[in-house]
């Protein structure tokens, strides 16, 4: 038997089983049980759904950028709630296109879904030829500055996460 039928995306059923553990907030054995069952199934069952390889490198930077996008999160929250509990005339929001560096197509979406997820900023559109995302932001003081933020801070970690393959 082929290992790779069995366990397609070993990573993703990884990440299943744990999301399932932590959803139920219980760790008795039938929901350890359930979630590793419910982990080994559903990927089986979607891995035609997925038509690139995913590559996935460098683990340790996957989970240094979960902690970032955490924080960010946190800290966009905070300065959201200043900006709108304030003089709302101050606010300058306006739209970014961010030429991408990144070209792997799970990469794309989880740099716009993190853009998205990023209290004050919204992922809208992607170009047709996957090399611009388009992005409003509820503030904008500087719109290069705030670019490069997003390159630096999202884009390149997700680059070294998710290589083209």
């Amino acid at each position: 038997m082929n290992i790779k039928k069995i366990l397609p995306h070993p990573v993703l059923s990884l990440f299943l089983w744990g999301i399932w553990l932590l959803l139920n907030n219980n760790f008795g054995a039938g929901h350890i049980v359930l979630g590793f069952i419910l982990a080994l199934i559903i990927p089986m069952f979607t891995s035609s759904f997925w038509p690139e390889k995913v590559c996935l490198k460098h683990p340790v930077t996957l989970l240094k950028f979960l902690g970032i996008v955490l924080w960010d999160i946190l800290i966009a929250n905070v300065t959201v709630a200043k900006l709108i509990l304030g003089k709302t005339a101050h606010l300058q929001p306006g739209f970014l296109t961010i030429e991408l560096d990144i070209k792997h197509p799970l990469g794309i979406s989880f740099l716009a879904n993190t853009i998205s997820l990023t209290p004050g900023t919204v992922s809208c559109d992607l170009s047709e030829d996957r090399q611009h995302l388009l992005v409003h932001a509820l503030h904008i003081e500087d719109a290069t500055e705030t670019i490069e933020e997003i390159k630096q801070r999202y884009e390149r970690p997700l680059m070294e996460v998710f290589p083209s393959c």
